[in-house]
């Protein structure tokens, strides 16, 4: 592992400094909202057009690289989520706000594709593997740190906004300092989602849904804090909590998956979190109950997202799963957009509870359809093993990590 970190720190510091002010950005919007007066609807659509700008930017940013390269799209992209992160406490109005998310949406995709076509390229077949999940690791705790420079200023102020901005702007200074050269960039092809389908309906559905349960987690988990009077202290220890859950289950979960139906843990994933947003609902916790509540959730949500990857990659050749990838994450990218609008829309019907009835209701049909797919198709042999993946993860990190995990099975084989 030190071997891969003195490769590749640079690449990892920059990524670090990046999810920072993403995290950032995500939780101060929803408390600034509130207190600018914004509505849980309207903030809903700004949420959402974060997820519109990043499946667009999943799209046309191959091209891009393709026409100019890495290194000036990288500096063009960051340069603009600097100025944006700024922008947001110059004119606090919704409209602006979703015209902005929809912006740093498509360019944070793009600084993703870059980041990890980079660090594919950086590492060989024997460090890939360590790598990915160095870079998985980083982006996590990127975002706990987020929530604890949530509470360094006033969320009234200019200073949040200011803050993400600067380490932003200081993130690509050690990428594009780096001697290690700009890689080779190769579109992938795509899937139908017509074959898709007929492959995994599970893995289809599942990502769908999973992208709801995302998307209402990272863009609306401060807009919910706010409505229910959580102070800011509390909001983002409710968000870090959600990334430490998932921090911390990821690996046992991927254990387990190698060694069972993968179906099976789905399962019983999606019913403990089906079950802890029901307990919430009905018991009103006080924060510590909420903050083991986001420690499910997010234990759930992160491994539930690997391993419907990993089960649908069981029913395919290695040369078929970078697109079948790339439309697994198109899919996740459209459930990412509904899940803030029709969690703000519960949450103007039903108040701040809303919010968990969304993702239970999410979680207990994902439960449900799983339960009857097992009655659907026998237990694939298990060709794929399970690795850890963000959603966040372009469909190159997916590819690498998978190929890497399946590399490592034959070995230990």
């Amino acid at each position: 592992m030190l071997s891969v970190l003195r490769s590749t720190w640079p690449l990892l510091a920059g990524v670090m400094l990046l999810m920072v002010g993403n995290g950032m950005q995500g939780t101060l919007l929803g408390i600034r909202g509130s207190i600018e007066g914004i509505s849980t609807t309207q903030m809903s659509v700004v949420m959402a057009s974060y997820f519109g700008g990043f499946l667009l930017g999943s799209r046309m940013v191959p091209d891009m690289i393709q026409k100019v390269g890495h290194v000036r799209v990288f500096a063009a992209l960051a340069s603009t989520i600097s100025a944006v992160l700024v922008l947001y406490a110059v004119v606090p109005r919704w409209e602006i706000w979703a015209i902005e998310r929809l912006i740093i949406g498509f360019c944070f995709s793009g600084v993703y594709i870059t980041s990890e076509s980079w660090l594919n390229a950086s590492a060989t077949n024997e460090t890939r593997g360590q790598a990915l999940s160095a870079y998985m690791i980083v982006q996590m705790l990127g975002i706990i740190g987020a929530q604890i420079l949530m509470n360094t200023a006033d969320p009234a102020g200019y200073l949040l906004f200011i803050i993400p901005s600067v380490l932003v702007s200081f993130a690509f200074l050690p990428i594009l300092l780096s001697a290690q050269p700009a890689p080779q960039f190769s579109t992938i092809q795509r899937m139908s989602f017509a074959t898709l389908f007929r492959v995994s309906p599970l893995g289809c559905v599942g990502i769908f849904l999973m992208g709801g349960v995302f998307s209402a987690i990272f863009g609306m988990a401060s807009v919910w804090g706010s409505a229910r009077g959580l102070s800011v202290t509390e909001i983002s220890a409710f968000v870090a909590a959600i990334y430490i859950g998932g921090l911390v289950l990821q690996y046992p979960v991927g254990w387990l998956s190698d060694h069972g139906d993968r179906r099976v843990i789905v399962l019983a994933l999606a019913v403990l979190g089906t079950l802890a947003c029901l307990a919430t609902l009905m018991l009103q916790p006080d924060i510590w109950g909420l903050l083991l509540t986001a420690a499910i959730i997010g234990g759930v949500a992160n491994p539930v997202y690997s391993l419907l990857l990993a089960y649908t990659n069981d029913f395919l050749d290695a040369k078929d799963m970078a697109a079948a990838s790339a439309g697994l994450l198109f899919i996740n990218g459209v459930g990412a957009i509904t899940g803030p609008l029709i969690t703000g829309w519960l949450m103007e019907t039903l108040g701040p509870d809303g919010f968990w009835a969304y993702i239970g209701a999410l979680l207990l049909v994902l439960a449900l359809y799983t339960g009857w797919r097992r009655t659907r198709r026998p237990t694939p042999a298990q060709d794929q093993s399970f690795a850890v993946i963000a959603p966040s993860a372009t469909p190159l990190a997916v590819e690498a990590a998978l190929e890497t995990a399946g590399s490592d099975e034959l070995r230990t084989d």
